[in-house]
């Protein structure tokens, strides 16, 4: 055998095991979180408790790891980058994010895709400017996932991510924990990643507690069925909540088409996607939990873009993002904030709702 035979052979048997290697350490490395009891962040200013009557607001926004800008695409839905533009921009959208949700002045925040340490977002931890514009606030950070480095694309790979989901509350929260979800098995676990959504309990007036969840279903399934799954857990647990008495609050990116069919609000995509199916019917069957999908019909705005690529006219735009509320709860207002999604992939959603 001649010797560049020799050295191909020992080059390709090197770049197999090397491979082998890797796949190995990311299956062995892949863990879940589980059930787990998390630690509010208190501040002493606020009330002592919610009051049955008054009008709160919330505010549930899904910032895409402060990179989604909005002339940035994503590998995984189509476009080219793997992470922030740069470090410097990214710590200036968040900054930027941070100062919009202060000026909703709302009660409560529910955040997701909130990054405390990945590769994708240059280790910045993302709370810190969501801490210091939302100072008066109570919190609770749950972390949704702790991923394997993951070495795609190899020009550069988008690493590893810790991160979460970020809740605020004017008012102490007592107690809060972690719900694991469900996710789909073999391959697909390594680019869905972990799922959870977290229980936050508020006190209210007469020794109830208004119980809210910050919830982010999974989006990069084979089939769409682990997402609806997801979505029945939750409801069971809402409605064990309600029957104990308590108000139940949910809101967050449920990664389903919450209107159905946003196109017909929104017209149709240059291009068709199917990422985000309509919530089955007879999901909600059996549950006192009421969806809230924000649309104004005159004016409609989507929550969410397909961020194959920088926003455009004809991108796959819909409405993935919004709530759930028991019957004790009466809503008075929803809507999406209109941004443009200059800092996101995402747009704000907001509601207005009254404790009974």
């Amino acid at each position: 055998m001649k010797k560049w035979v020799k050295i191909l052979l020992i080059v390709l048997l090197a770049v197999v095991l090397l491979a082998a290697a890797y796949v190995a350490y990311v299956f062995i490395s892949y863990h879940r979180i589980g059930d787990q009891p998390l630690t509010p962040v208190q501040t002493p200013d606020t009330a002592p408790s919610l009051s049955a009557g008054e009008a709160y607001t919330l505010v549930s926004w899904n910032i895409g790891f402060g990179a989604y800008e909005e002339d940035y695409g994503f590998f995984m839905d189509g476009g080219t980058e793997s992470r922030a533009w740069s470090k410097e921009r990214l710590t200036a959208n968040m900054d930027a994010i941070a100062g919009y949700l202060k000026q909703q002045d709302a009660d409560f925040y529910l955040l997701q895709e909130v990054d405390t340490d990945a590769t994708r977002s240059y280790h910045v931890d993302e709370r810190e400017p969501l801490y210091a514009a939302l100072f008066d606030k109570s919190s609770v950070f749950c972390q949704n996932y702790d991923s394997p480095y993951l070495l795609y694309p190899l020009t550069k790979p988008h690493g590893a991510s810790q991160s979460g989901l970020l809740t605020f509350a004017p008012v102490n929260i007592a107690a809060a924990n972690r719900v694991e979800l469900p996710v789909e098995g073999g391959f697909m676990k390594l680019l869905d990643l972990d799922r959870c959504y977290s229980v936050s309990r508020i006190p209210a007036e007469g020794g109830k507690e208004l119980v809210l969840y910050d919830l982010h279903l999974s989006a990069y399934t084979s089939d769409g069925t682990i997402a609806t799954e997801q979505l029945k857990l939750l409801l069971a647990d809402m409605q064990a909540e309600y029957d104990a008495g308590n108000w139940c609050v949910a809101g967050g990116d449920f990664n389903k088409d919450l209107l159905g069919d946003s196109s017909s609000y929104f017209g149709a995509a240059d291009q068709e996607y199917s990422w985000a199916q309509p919530i089955p019917e007879g999901v909600f069957d059996g549950y006192d939990v009421q969806l809230v999908a924000p649309l104004d019909e005159s004016d409609p705005v989507p929550s969410c873009r397909n961020a194959d690529s920088a926003y455009h006219a004809g991108q796959y735009v819909l409405t993935v993002d919004g709530f759930m509320v028991t019957p004790n709860v009466t809503v008075s207002d929803s809507a999406v904030l209109d941004t443009g999604f200059v800092y996101s992939d995402h747009n704000p959603v907001k509601m207005t709702f009254t404790l009974n």
